[in-house]
């Protein structure tokens, strides 16, 4: 706590200062006697959050937030307070950064979409929020230690899925490399301590090597007569372990664990350096790659090149300027660290325009889930170069199509495009792209919208999405009229009706669950894809099943002939007699509402019945004198062997002029004949007869009724 006054009095003057210090206390005594899992005071939390900040430079109106973030959300301190003590910017981004401990959600997996979803949102109208989000998450995962196991692991796969992505995607390369190795440590114990202890052991070889190096270069820098500073970078232990796992390398085989950084003053002496250090050692073939040229999609720019020494060990350098490299460390909070410096804000524009696509595709999406997939698709994808045939490079990921480069230029080219050229040939749209392609789009002002077979080869993930909000959006009448016949259509093989099942009141549950605002919308849904038609039809008919009880007669399925048996309190609901104890006209029944598969009617006396949930019961009846009605009844049969208890069966039943629906024959342990065998028959004084007669037959051990 007190690195965090040292660092204010440090860095700020003024009102700046005085603001700051009026957060600490407030923040201080909100959080007082309050604990972390550690057992250390929480206000360490926020205090370690505003160091974290102030070491990447932003501005006095963040740390003050850093200090708040907590307040709103875990004291008794309310955003009136910090309205009235801080005012509203400072209020802005502490609700920002407040998670929605307070909503009820359905499931984990909806809170944390929609966390994300609230994240992106705030970041759209202030950076700084994000900012503070990852400072915040990058303290808790050091003091990740104090947690049980699973939340550990928790933590870490979100860190690593949504916070390391981002403050890579936002170029803050100091935060998002130790996210990562924090991430290892707790996701993968066992290769973290493997490549904290090889790579130690190996510390001091590699650092004389390294030393070897940049001496090399100074010579070449002294003798160009370029000032400028070269050092040694180690590479972070999850960039090494991906590099292990993807290319399925050792360590050994891994050359580049430690880079070698050039920086100088200007863009001309770059080039200059990296052609002279060609000179100088002989380049590995593929490994040199221009970001200068073209920047990274987060706006990163440097010259890599991998030689080999005389040694014949490779290494990797790269070289910029002292203003890339403020970029490559810090990102986008560059702009506040080094403002003076800065004579415009177009690079602070451009880092913002991804986040201004993304919030775009936001009103096109269903929900928060495919919005987190959506974006984590362009977080995660493998950057592939090509370009305009203006020369304007475009971003994509490995794998993408001229389709993915035509939304990539704009929806509307996506949405009219006809076709395509690769380098002047003309190619299917499916065709993949690889790095360096000049891409030139034909499109048609009579194109009738993209294809639906699209979404089966395209990769961008903003471009699913932009074809999906086509669909939604410019067909929507279609989609409405399409999902309510596919609706209308499934319900009728149900056995019911469309506005038997859809009311106001079942329609709000449906509402509910898929975030839909009318009927309609739920139609055109279910029209384009987004949701099934049994999604929605297990909903309409699990609240009819509730809320319109009645009493009703109803045919059971699957009977020689349909017979009629009345179940009170209930309606709309299949029914089936129980396979278990069979009941037939005459047996004291009652029906069992199952999940899923309606009313199944058993014997009362059945076994499966003695613990049954007595809110799931209803009580039913025979309809009486219904004439020809068969039912099924299950008997086993014992014998000393199966041919005696096939003929005692056989002769029986024929006897009576019933019917034999099944018979299956085995042995016990004691090697008597069992037999199972189905009959259908009129009533349970035929099954009593029919059991006697068996009975009668010398060989017969023993005869039941299947529950008996």
């Amino acid at each position: 706590m007190d690195g965090i006054l040292s660092k204010i009095n440090d860095h700020y003057t003024g009102d700046d200062r005085e603001m700051l210090l009026r957060a600490y206390d407030f923040a201080k005594a909100a959080h007082e006697n309050q604990k972390r899992a550690s057992g250390e005071p929480y206000f360490i939390h926020p205090c370690a959050v505003a160091e974290i900040l102030v070491e990447l430079g932003l501005n006095a109106t963040t740390i003050a937030s850093a200090l708040l973030h907590d307040v709103i959300e875990d004291t008794s301190a309310t955003e009136e307070d910090i309205r009235r003590e801080f005012g509203e910017e400072v209020l802005s981004l502490v609700s920002g950064v407040t998670k929605l401990d307070k909503i009820v959600f359905k499931s984990q997996e909806e809170e944390e979409a929609e966390n994300f979803r609230k994240i992106f949102i705030a970041m759209a109208k202030d950076i700084r929020v994000i900012i503070i989000k990852l400072a915040d998450r990058l303290h808790n995962m050091r003091s990740l230690n104090f947690l049980s196991a699973e939340r550990q692991q928790k933590m870490a796969r979100e860190t690593l899925d949504i916070y390391a992505p981002i403050a890579g995607r936002l170029g803050i390369s100091q935060v998002k490399c130790e996210l990562e190795d924090l991430c290892l440590k707790y996701l993968e114990p066992a290769a973290f301590e493997f490549l904290v202890e090889n790579i130690h052991q190996k510390l001091e070889e590699r650092t004389r090597f390294v030393d070897y190096v940049v001496e090399e270069i100074n010579v070449i820098l002294k003798e160009s007569n370029i000032k400028g500073e070269v050092f040694g970078r180690p590479k972070h232990f999850y960039s090494i372990y991906k590099k292990m796992k993807e290319k399925h390398k050792t360590l050994e085989q891994i050359y580049d664990l430690t880079a070698v950084r050039v920086i100088v003053n200007t863009v001309d002496e770059c080039y200059e350096v990296f052609g002279k250090i060609h000179k100088q050692w002989k380049p590995v073939p593929m490994r040199i790659k221009d970001y200068i040229a073209t920047p990274k999609p987060n706006l990163y720019q440097s010259l890599h090149t991998t030689v080999v020494t005389n040694f014949g060990q490779p290494f990797e350098i790269q070289i910029r300027t002292e203003e890339m490299h403020r970029t490559a460390e810090y990102g986008i909070a560059a702009h506040w660290k080094y403002k003076e410096q800065r004579a415009e804000e177009t690079t602070l524009d451009q880092r913002m325009a991804w986040i201004r696509e993304v919030m775009e595709l936001q009103g096109g999406l269903k929900d928060s889930k495919e919005f987190m997939e959506t974006v984590k698709g362009e977080l995660y994808s493998t950057e592939l170069l090509v370009f305009t045939p203006h020369s304007k490079v475009i971003s994509l990921p490995a794998g993408a199509t001229p389709v993915d480069f035509a939304y990539a230029i704009h929806s509307e080219v996506g949405n009219r495009c006809t076709g395509a050229k690769v380098n002047g040939k003309i190619v299917p749209l499916n065709s993949q792209l690889e790095l360096g392609d000049v891409v030139e789009i034909i499109t048609s002002p009579n194109s009738k919208g993209p294809s639906r077979d699209w979404l089966k080869f395209i990769k961008s993930s903003s471009a699913k999405a932009k074809i999906k909000s086509f669909y939604r959006k410019e067909m929507k009448e279609e989609n409405i009229r399409l999902g309510k016949t596919m609706l209308e259509e499934a319900v009728k093989r149900k056995g019911y009706s469309l506005p038997q099942l859809l009311t106001s009141e079942s329609f709000k549950l449906v509402s509910e669950k898929f975030s839909f605002d009318t009927q309609e919308e739920m139609f055109s849904a279910i029209g384009y894809g987004a949701i099934s038609v049994s999604q929605v039809i297990f909903k309409l008919i699990d609240f009819y099943r509730k809320e319109v009880p009645q009493p009703v007669t109803v045919r059971p399925l699957h009977r020689t002939v349909q017979s009629a048996v009345t179940i009170k309190g209930t309606s709309g609901l299949l029914v089936s007699f129980a396979g278990c104890c069979s009941p037939v006209p005459g047996d004291d029944i009652v029906g069992f509402v199952t999940r899923g598969r309606g009313i199944v009617v058993h014997r009362r006396d059945c076994p499966n019945m003695k613990n049954a949930d007595e809110g799931r019961l209803q009580p039913a009846e025979w309809i009486a004198d219904e004439q020809g009605a068969r039912f099924k009844a299950a008997i086993v049969v014992t014998a000393e062997d199966q041919g005696a208890a096939i003929t005692a069966i056989s002769g029986s039943v024929a006897e009576m002029k019933l019917e034999i629906t099944s018979i299956n024959g085995r042995y016990d342990k004691n090697e008597s004949a069992i037999v199972d065998v189905t009959v259908a028959l009129t009533n349970r004084h035929d099954v009593e007869i029919l059991i006697n007669k068996i009975k009668a037959h010398s060989k017969i051990i023993d005869v039941r009724r299947v529950s008996d």
